[in-house]
């Protein structure tokens, strides 16, 4: 797969874990004794994800990078890929006009 393939799929996969990654979250967590732990459950899967897909795909972080910065590459790109998640998931219910 090219390094541009690799960087779409990536992005549409992270993209799509990053809008559900929230709402399973809350699901699995939602209880009195867990629902603090619903956003830092959220953030440390992501961080996996991106880092695992930027490992297997390897177009997602610098040409020639090794493993060690394509894991550290991935972690941003998950975290930022929980961000916009949330923002869209936040338009999608809520809409430009706010709650």
């Amino acid at each position: 797969m090219t390094p541009a393939a690799q960087r779409v799929v990536g992005g549409v996969l992270l993209l799509a874990t990053g809008m559900l990654s929230l709402p399973v979250a809350a699901f699995l967590l939602d209880g009195r004794a867990t629902e603090n732990w619903i956003i830092p459950v959220q953030l440390l899967a992501m961080a996996v994800t991106g880092a695992a897909l930027t490992v297997g795909l390897p177009g997602l972080a610098r040409e020639g990078a090794s493993t060690g910065r394509r894991i550290r590459t991935g972690i941003w790109w998950g975290l930022l890929a929980a961000l916009v998640g949330v923002l869209v998931s936040w338009f999608l219910i809520s809409g430009f006009g706010g709650a």
